[in-house]
């Protein structure tokens, strides 16, 4: 499975404090079962002293063979440990999709 991909890859790439992988595919217009459209949540000392553009483009480049493949996007959230401290209860919904979902 491409989220199980995606988990591993992120576990041994950044060794995550928290991390949360979410097929969120089914709220687009995708068939069903797709692996399209996820939302990453990931805390780790490797985002230390680093901007937000600069830790998106670590992941992107870790997962790199999976957005090549199939993988449409990813909604990104990623802290520092005291970052997550402050925001963790704060609500990380992914907008609905512009282009129409099977919901709709």
């Amino acid at each position: 499975m491409i989220r199980d991909d995606i988990e591993n890859k992120l576990i041994s790439r950044f060794s995550p404090h928290f991390l949360q992988v979410i097929n969120e595919s089914h709220r687009h217009n995708v068939p069903a079962g797709s692996e399209s459209h996820f939302k990453v949540v990931i805390v780790s000392d490797l985002f230390n002293d680093k901007r937000s553009v600069s830790r998106h483009r670590d992941v992107y480049q870790t997962l790199s063979h999976e957005l090549d493949n199939g993988v449409h996007a990813l909604a990104l959230h990623t802290f520092t440990l005291s970052e997550w401290d402050e925001q963790q209860d704060k609500a990380l919904h992914s907008p609905g999709c512009r282009g129409g979902s099977q919901q709709d």
